[in-house]
């Protein structure tokens, strides 16, 4: 018994400081106030975002735009109102967060997505002689590992993977693998239609109707059908711009040849027609979601092409309809459940033109993560 009541003393006596209020920061925190730690700091320089919500479980939909640590302090301290909580709404590479600040802790611990943020804490808690508790996700999985100086390794004594780039003609033209899809799908496709519009982007935006036409075929007219819009954004990157490809006749002497592929050659006109309009009613209540509304539960599951296709007009649908005020300022995240999803379904009918084998939604976060 005294062992425990010295553990309980020794936690409640520590001083703790958090890096990072995001995805592991809020369940950090939770679990912290609600084992007795009584004295907790926490620096995130992030505001809370949309995306956030699904997972940062200590954030609401008031909260958006707000500043993630001090949210999070403000969530805990209403079922735990009689800890000391110290919100830090700063980069934790500001000068004042240096190595007599970090000496003052009895440890600390990274809840953080970004390499050069992680090494950074790294070497100030080996100057401050402070032990560190790094944790981290790849994918679905979680790591923890303990750093402490002269008994255990750094958080920088083994090198970390580097993170791999992909040559732009293979990405635009010859995919040979899945993840040269998924790139495709995130930073060429995903970012054209709802990103920044100014940015530069390889993607052809020019139709077979007028291809000397200066107009970007990825442009909605304000009359426009979103139906006909989404099926016209489909045929022209999986059909169009794939008979584009195939006119350069040197390219495919040694590869195998892509396929157009047409939302006529996916879906039926009627399965086209009735695509997610019965289920309209459920994005009153949460947030837009093509599996949801498609009635698609399981993420392990690898869709047809025909789902896939489904889950491309019903996502790029739904941004339209819910989300249209974020369209020419969105990023992809892979914590943004539609984004995946459309990410996802891009890439998977990419795939199928370039005889590229199938992933689920699962599998594909997974390979956002290496």
């Amino acid at each position: 018994m005294a062992a425990v009541a010295s553990s309980e003393e020794a936690v409640k006596a520590a001083k703790v400081l958090m890096v990072g209020a995001g995805g592991i920061g809020c369940e950090l925190l939770k679990t912290l106030a609600l084992s007795g730690f009584s004295d907790i700091h926490i620096i995130d320089l992030d505001t809370i975002e949309v995306s956030n919500l699904n997972r940062q479980f200590l954030f609401r939909q008031s909260h958006v735009g707000q500043s993630k640590a001090k949210v999070a302090r403000d969530a805990v301290l209403k079922f735990r109102p009689n800890i000391n909580i110290t919100p830090y709404h700063a980069n934790v590479k500001d000068s004042h967060f240096n190595v007599d600040f970090f000496k003052q802790f009895n440890v600390v611990l990274n809840g953080l997505d970004n390499l050069d943020a992680r090494r950074h804490v790294n070497r100030l808690c080996l100057a401050a002689e402070v032990p560190l508790v790094e944790s981290g996700t790849t994918g679905f999985l979680g790591q923890v590992t303990v750093h402490v100086k002269g008994k255990t390794e750094c958080y920088e004594c083994q090198p970390k993977p580097v993170p791999k780039s992909y040559p732009v003609c293979t990405i635009t033209s010859t995919p040979s693998k899945f993840v040269h899809c998924i790139v495709w799908a995130k930073d060429l496709l995903f970012a054209k239609l709802f990103g920044d519009k100014n940015q530069d982007n390889d993607l052809n935006v020019h139709s077979k109707d007028d291809t000397s036409s200066k107009t970007d075929v990825f442009e909605r007219s304000v009359d426009e059908d979103l139906g006909q819009y989404a099926q016209r954004i489909y045929d022209h990157v999986f059909g169009y711009n794939i008979e584009v490809a195939l006119d350069n006749k040197e390219t495919w002497k040694n590869r195998r040849k892509p396929n157009p592929i047409y939302i006529r050659d996916a879906l039926p006109e009627d399965a086209v027609q009735q695509n997610g309009r019965s289920l309209d009613h459920i994005h009153e209540e949460h947030d837009p979601s093509a599996m949801v509304s498609l009635g698609l539960r399981n993420s392990q599951e690898t869709w047809s092409l025909a789902d896939n296709s489904r889950v491309f007009l019903e996502a790029l649908k739904l941004f339209f309809e819910k989300r249209e005020k974020e369209i020419g300022s969105l990023i992809f995240d892979k914590d943004d459940q539609l984004a995946v999803e459309f990410v996802t379904a891009a890439a998977n009918i990419r795939a199928s033109s370039f005889g590229i084998p199938l992933h689920s939604l699962f599998k594909l976060k997974v390979l956002l993560e290496i």
